[in-house]
């Protein structure tokens, strides 16, 4: 690693200008990721920076004086989502054997909040990033990498760029939760999902789609809402199936944050008359409460994440690498020995 890192300090913002056949003001401009550089200019100093192996070295003095020490930074979109403690947890556990540490920070789902943040953790010398992100087109993480600053996706691949990731096989996901359902005897199924532009949201549809477009009876179209971001949301999106003339006999919950609110408005309902329910993730108090999931192995996503920044750190040249872990279910009460027809009026 440290041959990498040496080699990667020989390398000056002079050189890259001369390759690039640009002023050196206007290569810092570039990768530096300030506006006003044209396209045609900013495509030959990436080039440039990427074949010379250039790494941007604007925390030098920091990290020379002892004020900042090596980390890995992770992006994300909802700290209030279980997912990304136990995601940041795992990181540092594997980080933590290289004599390296995790800086955290948050985007809030926003496009403009996570380009800010991304740029400063290149320039402040962050040796590598790990993002759950909220752009729709990564186009702009060239410059990161650029930069000599490997980029690890999770949970969303990359669109329009070439980097590692780790996610989940959503589509089997929802496969597996409209599977089990149907298999209980339940054709009103309704699905409370995420910002209809994610995509997990999108596979984990695409996914329940497969199984249930074909199913007799089926009308779980009618019972999709998505938009249901966090506990306020979700409870609403359930509180308006219930209050449908005929109600779903199961719902399907799309993450952490919508099953908790899924559960708090069906906290009120008779349990006679209370639909079936799988969540899609995983929080620790599900098992508590006996409710089925379907997830992937959390844990392990920080685990490959992890190591793939790490060994982005020693051969920069590799093909990117794509990680698809498989999610499970797992059956409990919330699904179990209930007869849908005793709660759809269209049976009676």
């Amino acid at each position: 690693m440290q041959d990498a890192r040496e080699h990667a300090q020989r390398v000056t913002l002079a050189q890259v200008a001369d390759r690039a056949g640009v002023s050196l003001k206007t290569a810092s401009r570039a990768l530096g990721g300030e506006q006003y550089v044209s396209q045609d200019t900013l495509s030959k100093v990436l080039a440039a920076a990427t074949a010379l192996g250039y790494q941007r070295n604007a925390a030098a003095s920091m990290l020379a004086s002892g004020q900042l020490a090596e980390s890995i930074g992770l992006v994300g979109g909802d700290f209030t989502n279980p997912f990304y403690s136990v995601l940041a947890q795992s990181m540092e556990n594997e980080i933590r054997q290289q004599g390296m540490h995790l800086t955290v920070a948050t985007s809030g789902e926003s496009e403009d909040q996570e380009r800010r943040i991304v740029d400063d953790l290149a320039s402040r010398q962050a040796k590598a990033l790990v993002v759950v992100s909220a752009m729709s087109d990564h186009a702009h993480y060239a410059q990161v990498q650029a930069r000599g600053v490997p980029v690890v996706f999770v949970d969303r691949p990359p669109v329009h760029l070439d980097a590692d990731s780790v996610v989940f096989d959503n589509r089997m996901g929802g496969r597996l939760a409209a599977r089990h359902l149907l298999d209980t005897g339940h054709t009103r199924i309704a699905f409370v999902g995420d910002y209809a532009w994610l995509p997990t949201y999108r596979a984990r549809l695409e996914g329940m789609a497969a199984v249930l477009d074909g199913a007799p009876s089926s009308s779980w179209r009618d019972l999709l809402r998505d938009d249901a971001h966090d506990v306020a949301s979700s409870r609403a999106r359930t509180r308006e199936l219930l209050a449908l003339p005929t109600p779903p006999t199961a719902i399907v919950a799309g993450n952490n944050r919508i099953l908790l609110g899924v559960l708090e408005e069906l906290s009120a309902t008779s349990m006679n008359d209370a639909p079936a329910v799988i969540g899609i993730d995983e929080p620790e108090w599900a098992r508590v409460m006996g409710i089925t999931t379907v997830a992937g192995d959390v844990e392990d996503v920080g685990r490959h994440a992890a190591r793939l920044a790490i060994s982005r750190l020693t051969d920069r040249t590799r093909p990117a690498e794509h990680i698809v872990l498989p999610m499970h279910l797992t059956p409990r009460r919330s699904t179990a020995g209930r007869d849908p027809a005793s709660r759809d009026p269209g049976t009676r």
